[in-house]
């Protein structure tokens, strides 16, 4: 009986190692777009917090001149800018590889 039982337990226990692995492997594409996505978003961000050094700048303001509150007012419109762009920009390249320039 105890043999019996050995390979019970260690064949659970295989079974559920092998669950997990699948699991993981499954899981590894939408772990991998999350850590794209939060790579971009932070690409994003410090882009937007040099232009509105630049804005800030041409302006001869510096941070210190706004609460935190009108700094990220300033930073997400920034933001905004920069995403509209890159969709601008993306729709541009993908009608040119289409070949419909005569859309653009």
């Amino acid at each position: 009986m105890k043999i019996k039982e050995r390979l019970k337990q260690n064949s659970s226990k295989l079974y559920n190692v092998t669950s997990e692995n699948i699991t993981k492997a499954f899981d590894y594409p939408s772990v991998k777009s999350k850590e794209l996505k939060e790579g971009i978003k932070k690409k994003i961000r410090e882009k937007a917090i040099l232009s509105t050094k630049a804005r800030l700048a041409e302006r001869n303001k510096s941070f210190d001149d706004y609460t935190d509150e009108e700094l990220e007012i300033i930073i997400s419109d920034e933001e905004r800018k920069l995403k509209d762009d890159l969709k601008t920009k993306s729709l541009v390249a993908a009608l040119a590889i289409l070949g419909l320039d005569f859309l653009i």
